[in-house]
């Protein structure tokens, strides 16, 4: 490719879309050309256009007819797979948001139209490019000696006290029609991956504490299991929840040595978030805490401690204040400019999506 800039459009330009991909897409102007935007919502797309300069085109079939190298997908979660399968029919690279599917069904598909078209598909998992949980791994032992226990916790109120002073538009005018099928699309999604129909706080607690909240939790995990050599257990257990604004589950790790539980909990009247992972060892402990996602170049805490005898020894590490968000896009721009190893695969994607699917049900009895 002699123009190493990658000419991109943006199906979906809800809240993710307009935080972050929009503005750090143009601030990466070295590598991309944002050539396009659509959304169902006039208003979305007048204000789009009206900011930044970029035209905004009703549906992903319009956008699709511009020449494009890539697309990057951030549509309601139901409508992933179907855009996604737009998009590589038409060769291009796709980025999508987190969950990339539900299905194994879907998954097999986005895989194999990957294949034929020769592109990359890369999922939006950005904490695997933050400084610190990189810096993480370095104090992981291999094979994971020692390892006793590793727990998550994420208390979150939802995104409003974190984007509440970035200039949002909310999407008030898409058709109910459109409305109406993703919400079908969601229901029969869920059904298939379940293989029992689901409705009221189990749809909620599947659709989202585990697969659009707890998704980042299991890739992050897997990530830190993987630097190891783990491979996951069985699901031992699964619990939805607080109406449905709430879930967790346990895994057992090397053979019920182990054990990894996590919780994610929607605390919707507390402006507070804490996503903390904690690694218990024989001879150490590792603790990672994330700011909230959307404070954009806050640095995550890691704390490394060890004892000797009675003398407690606590490292903390400072990996740096890089943007995971900027990073993932420039590690999606290197796996198809340089040729790069892509990270956060659809095979990645396919390992998250089924252990949440097994703990969720374990929560509705099928488990």
């Amino acid at each position: 490719m002699a123009d190493t800039r990658l000419r991109v459009g943006v199906v979906g330009a809800g809240m993710i879309a307009q935080v972050e991909h929009i503005p750090n897409l143009l601030h990466l102007s070295d590598r991309f050309e944002l050539v396009g935007v659509a959304d169902p919502s006039a208003h979305v797309r007048a204000e789009i256009t009206g900011r930044y300069g970029v035209p905004g085109f009703a549906t992903a079939g319009d956008l699709l007819l511009q020449s494009l190298d890539a697309l990057v997908v951030a549509v309601p979660d139901p409508l992933h797979a179907a855009t996604v399968l737009a998009g590589l029919e038409a060769g291009l690279h796709v980025f999508c948001e987190k969950p990339l599917c539900y299905t194994d069904a879907d998954a097999a598909e986005i895989a194999a139209a990957r294949d034929r078209a020769g592109t990359i598909v890369q999922v939006g998992y950005m904490k695997r490019f933050d400084p610190n949980y990189q810096a993480a791994l370095e104090y992981l032992p291999d094979g994971g000696q020692g390892l006793r226990y590793l727990s998550v916790e994420v208390s979150d109120p939802d995104s409003w006290p974190f984007v509440a002073h970035r200039p949002l538009v909310r999407p008030d005018d898409v058709p109910a029609e459109l409305i109406a099928d993703t919400r079908a699309r969601q229901h029969a999604q869920a059904a298939e991956a379940l293989g029992i129909a689901v409705d009221g706080d189990n749809l909620r607690g599947y659709t989202e504490p585990l697969m659009s909240g707890a998704v980042h939790v299991v890739n992050a995990g897997h990530g830190m299991l993987d630097r190891m050599g783990i491979v996951t257990g069985p699901v031992l257990d699964g619990k939805i929840f607080a109406g449905g604004e709430g879930a967790s589950g346990s895994v057992s790790l090397l053979e019920g040595r182990a054990l990894w539980h996590l919780v994610q909990v929607l605390v919707p009247g507390v402006a507070w978030y804490r996503e903390r992972y904690t690694l218990h060892f024989d001879d150490r402990v590792v603790e990672l805490e994330f700011p909230s996602p959307y404070l954009n170049n806050q640095q995550t805490s890691l704390r490394v401690r060890r004892s000797d005898g009675l003398r407690l020894d606590t490292v903390h590490v400072q990996a740096g204040y890089e943007e995971a968000f900027v990073r993932e896009l420039e590690g999606f721009w290197g796996s198809v400019v340089r040729g790069d190893e892509p990270r956060n695969t659809v095979e990645d994607a396919v390992r998250d999506a089924r252990l949440l699917t097994e703990i969720a049900r374990h929560a509705v009895g099928v488990g």
